[in-house]
């Protein structure tokens, strides 16, 4: 009974549900499946450069949101608000269509800048948040141990990378499926790939239908993952 919860239900509904489609559905289901890895594999690059640059950005972000240095603090505010006042989509027509008329840009790259600082804007207030969820005494210990320069680095980031590491996987997870959206800009990802499909077989539903059991059983996976980290973690400090 502890194996039949919400989320094995899900995804194996879905795997289920796909395997169904695919072996005792129409020939269309097979040829959906057959013509969506290319765009799958494009969705995990474009996700994973992304991550690669909204993480730094999003740690450079939440250390200037908790800077006592007023230039940066407004800069980090500043940048916080302004993304996060803007649609993803629009961000991603405005550095495709608009920037690359001064700097020429391919697709991939326009969507990996747009991920990035979208959701490096979000990841600066995983990072402030953790950072702030350590005990200020820490930072104090590290002064009167000598360590002042280094205290962020060596005493309070190892510590508040324990809170920071599910959420920005969680902020990962909602990447992969932002992805969706760069499909707008013609790059042949797991979304464009099934319009692609869909406009040429005519056959809407059924595409729509495998791309999104793709994305769940994706997502499922990956959530499976962050609790199996949020649980070792704290067993972890259970046992500290």
């Amino acid at each position: 009974w502890r194996l039949i919860n919400a989320w094995s239900i899900a995804l194996c509904g879905a795997i289920i549900t796909l395997v169904l489609l695919c072996t005792t559905g129409p020939q269309v289901y097979r040829d959906a499946i057959i013509f969506l890895p290319d765009g799958l594999l494009l969705t995990f690059k474009v996700t994973a450069y992304s991550i690669c640059g909204a993480v730094p950005l999003g740690l450079l972000t939440g250390l200037g949101r908790i800077s006592r240095n007023r230039f940066f603090n407004l800069l980090a505010s500043t940048y916080v608000e302004v993304i996060r006042g803007i649609p993803l989509l629009v961000q991603i027509f405005y550095i495709y269509f608009a920037i690359s008329m001064l700097v020429k840009m391919e697709g991939v790259t326009s969507a990996v800048i747009a991920l990035s600082f979208c959701y490096g804007a979000y990841m600066g207030e995983v990072f402030r948040a953790g950072i702030l969820a350590i005990p200020h005494g820490q930072t104090e210990a590290a002064r009167s141990l000598g360590i002042d320069p280094q205290a962020m680095a060596y005493v309070v980031l190892p510590q508040a990378w324990r809170t920071i590491i599910p959420p920005v996987v969680n902020e990962y997870i909602a990447m992969l499926k932002d992805t969706a959206l760069v499909s707008v800009i013609g790059m042949p990802d797991l979304m464009q790939r099934a319009r692609s499909f869909a406009s040429k077989s005519y056959c809407y539903f059924e595409s729509y239908t495998v791309v999104a059991l793709v994305y769940l059983i994706i997502t499922l996976i990956l959530s499976k993952i962050v609790s199996i980290i949020e649980a070792r973690l704290n067993h972890y400090d259970r046992k500290k």
